[in-house]
């Protein structure tokens, strides 16, 4: 079982730490700084004790992303207020600590979590992100396409031309849209490019070359591309 603990304060990050290894010793414990790693993350907890007041994505707006994606993970709001408890419910939250809280408290709390998780998890099975896929409109048919599948995307005629390993399918919408959609496994290098990561072959200050075709580099974007992509394949064990 991973537990999640999410803070922007150090020390209330080793609090809660501690409190879970005397609960659940058997856990493993993530610790987040902010709700934007929570999101980069490509493994989630099973279980997410999430500070709402925090600096840039507060964790009720991290809470609203995360559902975006995943039903499963389980939300422990842990905040210094009331006044976000109504809120929590529209993000199907477990439960709403209020700092301080007390040692028995707590135990309760997790200890109940624990046991929903027990009770829907299957064996060997983890929490992932469940990308909805792309569905798009072409030549007046409708069509699903997963992210995996997409090789890279570029701009083509004021449409978008979507390059998988089998096929190019052609369809009008807005690259800002499918970039947002697609999320952290793809990087926009150029204006007119959208890649995955996972189809790159290898790159240079000006080009990217993929297992199936290659995307241009804004050289403005080459030093923060390749802290991305080692970031990635960090998160993917790549490295």
């Amino acid at each position: 079982m991973q537990v999640g603990i999410c803070d922007d304060q150090e020390e209330t990050r080793a609090l809660i730490a501690d409190r879970v290894k005397v609960v659940c010793p058997e856990a493993n414990i993530i610790l987040y700084k902010s709700g934007q790693e929570v999101l980069d993350t490509l493994q989630l907890p099973d279980i997410l004790f999430l500070d709402i007041q925090m600096p840039g994505m507060d964790g009720m707006q991290t809470a609203r992303e995360l559902r975006k994606f995943n039903s499963k993970i389980i939300i422990i709001f842990v905040t210094i207020t009331e006044d976000y408890v109504f809120q929590s419910f529209d993000v199907s939250a477990f439960h709403y600590l209020v700092k301080p809280f007390d040692n028995v408290k707590f135990s309760e709390v997790l200890q109940n979590a624990a046991r929903q998780y027990r009770k829907f998890k299957q064996p060997g099975e983890s929490i992932k992100r469940e990308q909805p896929p792309l569905i798009i409109t072409t030549k007046g048919r409708h069509i699903t396409v997963g992210f995996e599948d997409i090789v890279y995307a570029e701009v083509f005629n004021r449409k978008i031309l979507l390059h998988t390993m089998e096929t190019d399918i052609e369809y009008y919408g807005k690259m800002k849209d499918l970039e947002r959609m697609a999320g952290n496994g793809f990087y926009r290098p150029h204006r007119a490019y959208l890649v995955n990561f996972d189809y790159i072959s290898k790159y240079n200050s000006s080009i990217i070359y993929l297992k199936r075709g290659q995307a241009l580099m804004s050289k403005q974007k080459y030093k923060d591309f390749v802290q991305c992509y080692l970031r990635y394949n960090h998160r993917k064990g790549k490295m």
